[in-house]
């Protein structure tokens, strides 16, 4: 084995360790499906009505939106592995608070823990993967981040139907406690001790990162440190300088298709989905299906994402999940309007759902945080992660309480319509605004987006000419 591929069995076993954090925030986020269906069955310990339930589901994304700025400034101020440390504390109590849990107001209450959590581990973990990664597996421990989450969110399907949800409960408290005494004992960013002139740990640091010599690498990212630190960003050069401007409307963008196309929704809601088909399946089995499927694809995702590209994948995701939306909506409604005119093809919302779920995870599931990591240079690549963060909490927490409201009013039917069409909008938007970023340096990424702007403005002056 060559001191190369060691360096890299390194990072990914630093990374694996690392995104721990992104497995229990994924029992959080997959935890209302099995969860939802237990709370109105009439075995419930504690009765909760419909707009209760979409609550419950929603209000802990709303709350991670809180949390982006803060612990954004706290990593940058007290380190990544610092701040990955204390955002397992959230979780931890959301945990306790669902086991003593006897009352409506203390789900929400756990839930808003949950989501204080999930959006320090999601502001935070892509800064710590990202600089300790090399540029050749640098997409990969991104993707890394996602396939985790995945996997917290199988265990809630797995797991879920078949423990009550105090038990449930405890069973996902064990995942935040391991994180903390395996990270402990990882190594900080060596981006963050060189940027505080501590060269001596930065040096520590990358030795237990590397395999071999790691001088070159460490003079290079010294110089890298020494770069950024002379032109420090702020909050108003994304909006100021036109690149960065760019950058920002291409990757809230993608993360506005990402979350306009249903996802959030169908796996908060997945066991009830399932449950109104009345297929011959049963829903929690068909929700572990979903649960193996999303894996599985996003291991694919891992593999093909430094391969085939950033664009394309994101493509025939939309493609995919825009056109199996329809579907589905379209099933719903024969079922609701027609009963019988579907009733032979009890098969196609599961496998309709399944393909789905293949298409959303190649694609819109990991990719859009390997975009924001590669669109902007170090100065404001933090700022830009806490705008993409605020607003992808606010967008999930929309889908996902919207989804009952408008289910309710008129028809579930209508909510799949409604991603099918943002799904197939935002495959038009990405083929036309978007770059491919895959195998560029960041200084070749932001040499596009200028030229892109700079072809921007010739276009306008000559519009306005004319």
């Amino acid at each position: 084995m060559t001191a190369k591929t060691r360096s890299h069995w390194k990072e990914y076993g630093t990374a694996l360790c690392a995104t721990l954090i992104t497995a229990t925030a994924g029992t959080c986020y997959g935890w209302p499906s099995p969860t939802l269906s237990y709370l109105q069955s009439a075995s419930s310990l504690i009765p909760t009505t419909s707009d209760e339930r979409s609550w419950i589901a929603s209000i802990m994304i709303l709350c991670s939106a809180l949390t982006p700025i803060p612990s954004a400034y706290f990593a940058d101020r007290f380190g990544r592995k610092t701040a990955l440390l204390l955002g397992a504390i959230p979780f931890i109590l959301g945990w306790v608070l669902v086991i003593v849990a006897k009352s409506v107001a203390v789900l929400y209450v756990a839930r808003m823990f949950s989501g204080l959590g999930y959006g320090i581990v999601y502001t935070v973990a892509p800064m710590y993967t990202g600089e300790i990664a090399t540029s050749e597996v640098r997409g990969a421990l991104s993707t890394l981040i996602t396939l985790m989450n995945k996997v917290g969110i199988l265990s809630q399907f797995c797991i879920g139907p078949f423990v009550t949800m105090r038990t449930l409960a405890a069973i996902n408290l064990i995942l935040p406690i391991t994180f903390v005494i395996t990270f402990i004992f990882l190594p900080e960013s060596p981006y963050y001790y060189l940027k505080f002139e501590r060269s001596e740990r930065a040096e520590r640091a990358l030795k237990n990162l590397r395999s071999g010599d790691i001088r070159l690498e460490l003079k290079n990212i010294e110089i890298n440190v020494q770069e950024d630190m002379k032109n420090r960003g702020s909050w108003g050069d994304l909006l100021s300088e036109a690149t960065y401007r760019k950058a920002l409307w291409i990757s809230l963008g993608v993360f506005t298709i990402q979350q306009l196309c249903g996802s959030a929704a169908v796996i908060a809601y997945a066991q009830g989905i399932f449950e109104a088909t009345e297929s011959h399946i049963e829903p929690y089995q068909a929700s572990i299906y979903l649960g193996c499927v999303q894996v599985a694809t996003c291991c694919l995702s891992v593999i093909l994402v430094d391969r085939v590209g950033r664009k394309p994948l994101l493509l025939l995701s939309a493609l995919g999940v825009g056109l199996m939306n329809g579907v589905i909506g379209t099933y719903f409604y024969f079922y609701l309007t027609n009963k019988a005119s579907v009733t032979h093809l009890h098969w196609l919302p599961i496998t309709a759902l399944l393909i789905y779920i293949v298409c959303y995870a190649v694609g819109l599931s990991t990719v859009p945080y390997v975009i924001i990591g590669e669109m902007f240079p170090t100065n404001v690549k933090l700022y830009a992660s806490c705008v993409a963060h605020i607003y992808t909490g606010i967008s999930m927490f929309a889908v996902q309480k919207l989804f009952q409201v408008v289910d309710d009013a008129f028809g579930i039917y209508t909510v799949f319509w409604g991603f099918s069409v943002f799904s197939i909008l935002g495959l038009f938007f990405m083929l036309a605004v978007l770059p491919e970023t895959k195998g560029k340096s960041f200084a070749c990424i932001q040499a596009q987006l200028r030229r892109d702007v700079a072809r921007d403005n010739a276009s306008k002056l000559m519009t306005v000419e004319y």
